[in-house]
């Protein structure tokens, strides 16, 4: 029997759990299919799509720095995708490459059923404005928050991303708000982490302050990564929680796009988590 191919592609991907995930996905549903990863030199992405397309590639998930790029090179976006300008899901048919975004889906799906925190009404932050906190945006508004605040270490690239879901925001009456990383003030029910600091070792880029007591800290990161945004969490007597439920339950997204079927995220968590542990 054949297997239809599937991959995760990013730089770095050495890390990625994606596959063990995937695997465990096909397995519980009775799929056919093999997923693997690839690392993909900076310049080299498009290549790599349609070298994987060649070798009968089905689809592929896109992590950093491809998110930007993943949408672009698509023939045919989703409405979220869009939105986003980004994408974290390719499915590839005859002449066609079909863009999807499930990161939010599944980061939302974790906030509010995995770690059971109610978004709507609360004071969100959102670090970052690359394609990590493009991906999440949309379905956070969704989620009806009072308010999010976007920073970002480069200040026109948060008002971008801010500007272009403004009428969406506004449908959703959630004040949309952006600020440099400098001299941030105020405090924030839910901190999200969507940069890379802490897959390269730097610090928290925002003071301790930004978090409220009780409040919720989510780094996208997860395992040895977060560890030092969870301590930080922790010393600021907010709840923290890593990536990890985010990144099964946007793979389940995908998992569905792909075969038709929901895999059973939350057993697939419970199980990786005990992976990971052991």
């Amino acid at each position: 029997m054949s297997l239809d191919l599937y991959c995760v592609m990013g730089n770095p991907v050495a890390h990625s759990r994606s596959p063990w995930i995937h695997a465990r996905f096909a397995e519980l549903t009775g799929q056919a299919m093999h997923y693997g990863r690839r690392h993909i030199e900076l310049d080299g992405f498009a290549l790599a799509v349609q070298t994987f397309i060649q070798e009968g590639g089905r689809g592929c998930n896109i992590t950093v720095p491809f998110k930007f790029e993943a949408a672009a090179l698509a023939t045919h976006t989703s409405e979220r995708a869009t939105l986003a300008q980004a994408s974290n899901t390719l499915t590839f048919q005859p002449g066609q490459i079909l863009a999807d975004n499930t990161d939010g889906a599944g980061l939302v799906d974790d906030i509010q059923q995995g770690a059971g925190f109610d978004l709507q009404g609360r004071r969100l932050l959102l670090i970052g404005a690359g394609g990590a906190a493009a991906g999440v945006l949309g379905p956070l508004i969704l989620a009806r928050p009072a308010s999010i605040t976007v920073v970002n270490r480069t200040l026109p690239k948060a008002t971008a991303l801010v500007e272009r879901h403004a009428a969406l925001a506004s449908l959703q009456k959630t004040e949309l708000l952006t600020h440099d990383l400098q001299g941030l003030q105020g405090s924030f029910d839910v901190v999200i982490n969507a940069t890379a600091s802490s897959l390269s070792g730097a610090g928290v880029p925002v003071p301790g302050s930004t978090l409220r007591p009780g409040g919720l800290a989510y780094d996208m990161m997860y395992g040895p990564a977060a560890q030092g945004f969870i301590t930080w969490a922790r010393e600021h007597s907010a709840l923290p929680r890593d990536g990890l439920g985010m990144l099964v339950r946007q793979a389940a997204e995908s998992f569905l796009i792909w075969r038709g079927v929901r895999p059973p995220a939350q057993q697939v968590l419970t199980e990786l988590r005990a992976v990971m542990q052991a």
